[in-house]
């Protein structure tokens, strides 16, 4: 067999779906990790800087993002780890498949440990989808703050009293972030739209954009290594079947 010959076999033997997933899911990870850490982080100083200025009325808040930022450490280096877990199942089952090295090697055993990869593969897309729905929350508050300030700001320039604007608030104690008895708790006119100019709440938006961004390529990740590792095990599946050793 010439030197060709072995190319051509080992480039047929590479799983590109898993290849890609795999990829994709470190991208995601990263970004989702990477961005959601700073995100949290940037939080609390808003949170702290315009909205209570007394630590007690944001420590719940604190304590869980500081809880969180633990998680975030775990969950990069598991994708880490279960991303060459899923590319190395991708490379068994594809050669598997497609008889690369001359004579069929799926056993009872590996078509089994395919099976239960599948499965978490599963559990951990639904998983994951959770967490892709939970990162919109944060985005959500970030742009409705946004869209509230804009109506301040049109209301300033179209109207001359300041009493006109001055009734538009956002507060946070609403979504659970602050206690009740937070001081201020709430920002209103005038004021909220300064916070909106700030460079703190652009970082914090932009972070958390990019954060329910690398959620939503993760869970893609998932989904896109479920398709062609699905396939492979049927295939594999049916050839055992078959008596095809």
């Amino acid at each position: 067999m010439g030197c060709y010959d072995c190319c051509i076999r080992c480039i047929g033997a590479v799983p590109y779906p898993s290849l890609v997933a795999t990829l994709l899911c470190y991208a995601g990870t990263a970004l989702f990790c990477g961005c959601g850490h700073e995100a949290l982080a940037q939080t609390e100083v808003l949170v702290e800087t315009y909205f209570a200025r007394d630590p007690q009325d944001y420590e719940v808040m604190a304590a869980f993002i500081k809880y969180f930022q633990f998680v975030i450490y775990g969950l990069a280096s598991f994708f880490f780890l279960y991303g060459l877990l899923l590319l190395a199942e991708g490379f068994y089952t594809t050669s598997a498949v497609k008889q690369t090295f001359g004579e069929f090697r799926s056993t009872q055993c590996g078509r089994c440990l395919s099976l239960t990869i599948i499965i978490v593969t599963y559990i951990l897309a639904f998983i994951w989808l959770a967490v892709f729905a939970f990162t919109i929350i944060p985005v959500f508050f970030l742009f409705n703050m946004e869209h509230t300030c804009h109506n301040i700001n049109i209301l300033a320039e179209t109207t001359p009293s300041i009493n006109q604007h001055s009734w538009i608030c956002m507060d946070p104690r609403q979504y659970g972030l602050l206690s009740w008895d937070a001081v201020p708790g709430k920002s209103c006119g005038m004021t909220l739209a300064s916070i909106c100019k700030t460079s703190e709440f652009h970082t914090t938006y932009d972070l958390y954009i990019a954060t329910f961004a690398g959620a939503g390529v993760t869970l893609l990740a998932l989904f896109l290594y479920l398709v062609p590792s699905t396939y492979n095990y049927a295939v594999l599946r049916f050839l055992g079947r078959k008596g095809i050793r």
